[in-house]
């Protein structure tokens, strides 16, 4: 039989999705300096540099949480995830992004992502992963910052969805002796207070009393908790294993839609706003 025929015999014996069990299902997140996987029943399988070699040397292609360099992207999720998606089946993919990467990063992911040939592509915000993975109570509101190596962002829950958000340019790979710790927290100091002045609620105020979740790569830093801890005069609470908080809240979302998905899901469609 010829692989054209092949593949067709295998479309039309294909159980219909989410019955198929041999279909990878993957949880990723791209990060400016790290890229992440996490599969079912063997938890993260990927946990590499985000880097690509289109030639002699690496280069970065997503920068500052922006993609610069989609095709870039492609090639290194190929290299990287390719094998694990040879088969007949077609993968389900729920992606983390950016709370405030806008249509510029989702467009960009999902166009590099297409290379694996995906069934179905779910995104969710990362400081919902985040909190997910945290097993942080959704049920009030919550502020989670999300301190990476080179973006940070704070952003406001409420029933589980992303009421307001900030962000700054500024990360781990920032701090020297011209950036200390404390210049990073000043600067999450300073979107918070942003948040509070814009709130015309209680929420933010709640949610600031009840503590902050802190993730990223930051998070495994004391000194930057211990630092937030005296700013805001509240509890700052670093996630368990907060570098990856977010892939492992991806994980939960992608149990959760390949045992109960909702009707009429599509390609690329965001399961929290």
């Amino acid at each position: 039989m010829s692989r054209t025929a092949a593949e067709a015999d295998a479309g039309r014996r294909h159980p219909r999705w989410p019955a198929c069990g041999l279909c990878p299902r993957f949880a990723i997140d791209i990060g400016s300096a790290r890229t992440r996987a996490w599969t079912p029943g063997r938890g993260v399988v990927l946990d590499v540099p985000t880097v690509t070699f289109p030639g002699t040397g690496g280069i970065h292609p997503v920068q500052r949480g922006a993609i610069v360099d989609t095709a870039g992207v492609a090639r290194m999720l190929d290299r990287l995830l390719g094998r694990r998606t040879a088969g007949p089946g077609r993968p389900l993919i729920v992606l983390s992004t950016p709370v405030l990467g806008g249509p510029g990063f989702r467009g960009a992911a999902l166009e590099a992502l297409e290379v694996l040939r995906p069934r179905t592509v779910l995104t969710v915000p990362a400081a919902r992963a985040i909190a997910l993975g945290a097993a942080a109570d959704m049920s009030r509101p919550l502020v989670v910052v999300d301190l990476g190596a080179q973006v940070t962002e704070v952003a406001l829950l409420a029933d589980g969805a992303v009421a307001d958000a900030y962000r700054t340019a500024l990360g781990t790979t920032d701090l020297d002796d011209a950036m200390p710790v404390a210049d990073v927290a000043g600067a999450v100091v300073a979107m918070v207070a942003d948040m509070l002045r814009a709130d015309r609620t209680p929420q933010s105020l709640l949610a600031l009393r009840r503590g902050v979740v802190l993730a990223g790569g930051g998070a495994l830093r004391p000194e930057i908790a211990y630092a937030l801890t005296d700013r805001l005069r509240v509890p700052v609470r670093p996630a368990t294993a907060p570098h990856t908080a977010a892939l492992r809240g991806a994980g939960q979302i992608l149990a959760a839609v390949h045992r109960h998905p909702a009707s009429g899901v599509r390609p690329g469609r965001a399961c929290d706003g």
